[in-house]
């Protein structure tokens, strides 16, 4: 075996140089070329790793020193040597909670069925946030973040993908639910173990023991999975824990929801309300946009509901959702305004302008730039580029003399474009204050653009429906949506989450007032938070309130 470094050569199966200490990297049967640990496939030719087991071959040809031949097609490879390493990794333990005595009473087809939904579920859940499902005890999992690829944000995206299993969890029956611990800190990885787990330490140990102390249907992490991931998710301690094997007590927090996109991006500065009651709606936007990715065919759901029911809170959650997973997704999202000049697509232009890097005070050079550079990244073909260009142009304002016919084929054509490198999401709101020319584009895309990974949401109050009477009729990839007024639990439960130990007498007069629109709830608490804030500032300096009626006999 020829060190690549220093060009010595080794005896077969010699897994460091003996002149530089350099490793000695394996190689494709076929063409050669030197192979990455966890290869299964060679990078030049496409030859398995593992189509030839032995040993390998005695000289790395390059494409200077290689025979005209070509390489000996009958040299045969090894699968990689195992690699110890000592990494940050973020581990993830799960399990279902009382599975053992629910399944005393079940028949054993039936218990197997739904062990067998629940692992499927965990790879999903866990694939989606860029896990690794390292492995299944009876009904526990165990997954891994930062091996054997480490991102900035694994110890974020595990805290994730456990809050999401959790609250899947229970989808697969009415009594079943889950817990998770999850633990970010320093671990042996055996990159390409076989046969044997790939990350082992203490921090695994610690990371089940915490998970058997948390309550169903919650997530306990450490200290150092609370301090990396607390910018785009929300903690409360849940003190020190007790854990078998641990001299000392361990501090955990409990996570409750994400906040915020990755690394803390848009988060509110204000204070959010918890999301309540609307997790089944929540489930179907997220399960009809996997099927739109998994099947590339467009679909729509039309969000309805009267203001303030909590339209916008359901897009902001899906957005943190989507911006959540491994996978890339193009985003767009665009309001249409109540009334103005020229607004009739005003909200497809917030798009355009938010997917090419644009302001609305940019000028028209800095427009044309902005397009002609998005249009080469994500439209190959140059006929298209010229036939697009104009029509986004004329979108944005900056050029007219289009004819009318090319915008809505030159737009649909971006869009479908961007969807042929990854699922496309388009989220409209204020859609009851669209004019027909946009509803009728949407109608245009999802009739030509069937076969593509668009989707559609649309967010709106039953005006639409006396605008559009037939909207959606005749739509096979239409979903309609209607969000009714929360229920006086889900109401309570907002306004613990917001204000905890609220009094009785201010709870219910809020839930009676509110009638089941949260935005009431909210905006009622935060204008008594502020004037509380307010009564306070007087209080200390010991000066009277504007406000402050004062007591008979006093002088005004």
């Amino acid at each position: 075996m020829i060190c690549t470094s220093c060009g010595t050569e080794n005896p077969a199966g010699t897994k460091f140089c003996k002149e530089c200490g350099t490793r000695l990297g394996l190689n494709c049967a076929a063409c050669g070329t030197a192979l990455l640990p966890d290869a299964k496939f060679c990078g030049e030719c496409g030859t398995p790793t593992s189509a030839t087991p032995g040993p390998a071959p005695a000289r790395v040809a390059s494409a200077s020193t290689a025979p005209a031949g070509g390489p000996n097609p009958g040299t045969p490879a090894v699968a990689a040597a195992p690699v110890a390493e000592r990494r940050l990794v973020s581990v993830l333990f799960a399990d279902l909670v009382g599975f053992t005595t629910l399944s005393v009473d079940r028949d054993p087809e039936e218990a197997r069925e739904l062990l067998t939904r629940y692992f499927e579920l965990c790879r999903d859940v866990i694939g989606r946030y860029g896990g690794i499902v390292e492995k299944f005890i009876g009904d526990a999992v165990m997954a891994v973040w930062g091996a054997p690829v480490a991102h900035e944000d694994d110890a974020e995206r595990a805290v994730r993908a456990a809050l999401e299993l959790v609250g899947a969890v229970p989808t697969l029956g009415p009594s079943i639910q889950a817990r998770a611990g999850v633990l970010t800190g320093e671990a042996a990885v055996t990159l390409g173990a076989t046969n044997q787990g790939m990350v082992a330490g203490d921090l695994v140990n610690t990371a089940s023991r915490l998970q058997s102390v948390a309550a169903p249907g919650t997530v306990l992490v450490g200290e150092g999975t609370e301090r990396a991931a607390s910018a785009a998710i929300a903690f409360e301690p849940a003190g020190e824990q007790a854990l078998k094997g641990k001299s000392a007590p361990v501090p955990a927090w409990r996570a409750l929801r994400v906040v915020a996109e990755r690394g803390g991006r848009r988060r509110s500065e204000t204070l959010e309300a918890p999301f309540v009651g609307r997790d089944d709606e929540l489930r179907l936007l997220k399960d009809l946009f996997h099927a739109t990715s998994r099947e590339r065919r467009a679909r729509i759901v039309s969000v309805v509901g009267p203001a303030g029911i909590g339209k916008t809170r359901l897009a902001w959650e899906f957005l943190k959702y989507v911006d959540g997973l491994v996978e890339t997704v193009w985003w767009h999202d665009g309001r249409s305004p109540a009334y103005g000049d020229g607004i009739s697509f005003w909200a497809l232009g917030e798009m355009v302008r938010g997917r090419v890097g644009l302001l609305e005070t940019d000028d028209e050079s800095t427009t044309r730039a902005r397009i002609a550079e998005a249009l080469r990244i994500h439209v190959p073909d140059e006929t298209e580029r010229r036939w697009i260009e104009p029509a986004l142009l004329a979108l944005l304002g900056v050029e007219s003399g289009v004819r009318a016919e090319q915008l809505f084929g030159a737009w649909r054509t971006f869009f479908e474009r961007l969807a042929a490198s990854a699922p496309v999401v388009l989220v409209f709101e204020d859609f009851h204050f669209a004019d027909s020319g946009l509803l009728d584009f949407v109608d245009h895309l999802l009739e030509w653009s069937r076969s593509h990974a668009i989707y559609v949401v649309t967010l709106s109050r039953p005006e639409l429906l006396e605008k559009r009477p037939d909207w959606g009729a005749g739509k096979r990839t239409f979903n309609s949506l209607y969000l009714e007024p929360l229920p006086e639990p889900a109401m309570r439960a907002l306004l613990g989450g917001l204000v905890p130990g609220l009094p009785e007498p201010a709870i219910r007069a809020i839930v009676s007032r509110a009638d089941g629109i949260p935005l009431y709830a909210v905006e009622t608490v935060r204008m008594l938070l502020a004037e509380a804030q307010s009564w306070s500032k007087y209080i200390l300096r010991k000066e009277r309130h504007p406000n402050d009626p004062g007591k008979k006999g006093d002088e005004a």
